[in-house]
């Protein structure tokens, strides 16, 4: 069975960073896809970047320039390090994988991945 988990999360100030991680168990050695996600009460979850066994990252508008995804593919690990951040970034987000090999270089709707972590809490004040 495969779990995730998210950590890194935590209140900082307009303008700093953070840098959230999933740690993944249970995983084979099949390629995975990875996507982190976001929300806020009230609101739809929404994917801020994703990642596939090719490489290949994708970003929301929202985030594009300020958020970067990567993976260490040994500890079955990704990251989202997040800067210039915003009071609008504060959600709680959430980690998910799928067995892909790729994105095909888009964000993908929530159901397309099967494993998702608890979530991390991120605030942001101004």
């Amino acid at each position: 069975q495969v779990h995730l988990m998210e950590s890194g999360g935590g209140s900082v100030r307009s303008g700093g960073s953070l840098r959230l991680s999933c740690v993944a168990s249970g995983m084979t050695d099949a390629s995975y896809v990875w996507g982190w996600f976001r929300q806020v009460p009230g609101k739809e979850r929404e994917e801020v970047a994703a990642i596939g066994s090719d490489g290949h990252e994708s970003y929301a508008d929202s985030v594009k320039g300020r958020f970067t995804m990567s993976r260490m593919r040994p500890k079955s690990t990704v990251y989202l390090e997040m800067n210039n951040l915003e009071p609008e970034d504060s959600a709680m987000y959430y980690c998910a994988a799928d067995q892909r090999y790729s994105t095909g270089g888009h964000l993908i709707p929530p159901d397309y991945y099967k494993y998702w972590g608890q979530g991390t809490q991120v605030s942001i004040s101004s």
